[in-house]
């Protein structure tokens, strides 16, 4: 299997001031293109450290893909770093200049002498355009690996992974193919009480179950070579009955937008009114396309929280939109909250406890967006629309 390998660079990532969206990004791509990422690892601005651990990767990794470092600023440092490995000099590269040049004329600015830093790159070295901006990346051989140097800024880097970097590999490499990644997502369950049921499934060589555990949700995965399509299909099934009706989807997306796909085969419209939600349930819908016709969102705690409330407040509130369905949060009293689902058939709710305290205030508002989600799922299935969850108590229902 070739070994491919990223190593993100810079004090902001290094320290957790950014968040590394470069890394998951690259990460996902490079599985579906069948190049998965073997590890990944993050160096500050330090040259000592980024020559230290580009050599050892060197002798390791069959790619190193290094993201960042190539600003114009004194704490760019990968293109030196790398040349210092080397044992090369930084030479300028005359085309780039007049790459850098005509951007900055195109725009009707001067280009600062800064950036001239930008187009040195090591003597050994072979540019990759960059496209987007400033940035010139580029590759070379060190020892067995081959290393591509890319800008930090993700517009910039990922146009050069997919117009650059992928297309070099694959010609390099072309026998590869993506792994097959079976994948299916739940809420309502814990990890353990899974992990427990799937103990000891039937797996094929090269075939690896896993678990991702994103509170208020649950990812189960099953990956492994194409030419174990079948015997993984069956041991999927395995998967599917032990999730049961917690699977809120399969694949990729989200319970969001399948709760779109659904109401607009079904011509439905949906009214939301949120307390202790914030506004939560309605971007999380309307971001993914769900059919709202309306809603209500209450600033302060001035509302009764109780179930009876809430189950009136969802029919007034469809009444009021003319949509056929309407799905409200109330207020949270002494970890004490009340929803409500409005249908045809119907108004339903239900009054739950919120019985683990190390939750945070925003992981509370997430779990109760994705509760009142999963009311309107089972409604769509033709389910009771009241549930049981591990970290809620109901205590009433109707």
């Amino acid at each position: 299997m070739l070994r491919v390998e990223m190593l993100s660079t810079g004090e902001e990532v290094l320290h957790g001031q950014i968040v590394d969206s470069n890394a998951a990004w690259l990460a996902s791509y490079l599985f579906d293109q069948g190049l998965p990422m073997t590890s990944r690892q993050t160096v500050g601005d330090s040259l000592e450290d980024l020559v230290t651990v580009m050599t050892e990767r060197s002798h390791i990794a069959d790619v190193l893909i290094v993201n960042g470092g190539l600003g114009p600023t004194s704490d760019d440092l990968s293109a030196l770093a790398v040349a210092t490995a080397c044992g090369v000099e930084l030479i300028e590269d005359a085309g780039w200049i007049a790459t850098m040049e005509a951007f900055f004329a195109e725009r009707g600015k001067p280009m600062a002498a800064s950036n001239r830093k930008q187009a040195q790159i090591p003597a050994n070295a072979e540019i990759l355009d960059n496209p987007v901006g400033t940035a010139c990346g580029f590759t070379l051989k060190f020892n067995r690996c081959q290393l591509f140097f890319t800008p930090g800024v993700p517009s910039e880097f990922k146009v050069m992974v997919e117009q650059q970097i992928v297309p070099r590999l694959h010609r390099a490499h072309p026998g590869l193919e993506a792994p097959l990644c079976l994948r299916l997502t739940t809420f309502g369950r814990s990890e353990s009480d899974l992990a427990t049921q799937l103990e000891g499934l039937p797996l094929s060589e090269g075939v690896v179950m896993g678990y991702r555990s994103s509170s208020p949700i649950i990812e189960l995965k099953l990956t492994g070579p194409r030419s174990q399509q079948a015997l993984m299909h069956q041991a999927w099934e395995r998967v599917r009955e032990v999730a049961g009706e917690s699977t809120i989807f399969e694949g990729f997306g989200g319970l969001p937008a399948r709760l779109a796909e659904r109401l607009l085969q079904q011509n439905l419209h949906l009214a939301i009114g949120e307390y202790f939600t914030g506004g939560l349930l309605n971007w999380r819908l309307q971001n993914a396309g769900v059919p709202l016709v309306g809603g209500e969102l209450l600033a302060a705690n001035t509302q009764d929280n109780s179930l009876s409330a809430q189950l009136a407040r969802a029919q007034m509130l469809a009444e009021r939109t003319g949509a056929q369905l309407a799905l409200v949060t109330g207020g949270l009293d002494e970890d004490r909250l009340s929803l409500a689902l409005h249908t045809p058939a119907g108004t339903r709710g239900m009054t739950i406890q919120y019985t683990v305290s190390r939750h945070s205030h925003e992981l509370r508002q997430e779990t109760i967006a994705m509760v009142a989600m999963d009311m309107l799922r089972r409604y769509l299935n033709v389910w009771p629309v009241v549930a049981d969850y591990p970290w809620l108590t109901v205590l009433e229902k109707i």
